[in-house]
């Protein structure tokens, strides 16, 4: 899972998905008027963003809203805070 979330940040468009989210939940429309990439782009970057654990998806009728996932963060956090032991 690690390798996935470092690939999964390596997408400047997957970042700046982060960043909209780290704000607050957002739906892919939310998502999508602040790219120049098209809906169902912005849905295959979440995709990506979910399989690495950095998301998490919940469904608002035929909605899904979409959140940063502190767990997958947490993994991360915890790898690089041993470089800075060091």
């Amino acid at each position: 899972m690690l390798n996935d979330a470092f690939v999964a940040i390596s997408d400047p468009n997957r970042r700046h998905l982060l960043e909209e989210l780290r704000r607050g939940p957002k739906t892919v429309g939310q998502l999508a008027s602040g790219l120049p990439v098209s809906r169902p782009a912005v849905s295959q970057h979440l995709k990506v963003l979910l399989d690495a654990g950095l998301v998490s998806a919940r469904a608002d009728g035929t909605r899904r809203v979409y959140a940063v996932s502190a767990p997958g963060f947490l993994k991360l956090n915890i790898w690089l805070d041993q470089f800075w032991q060091a």
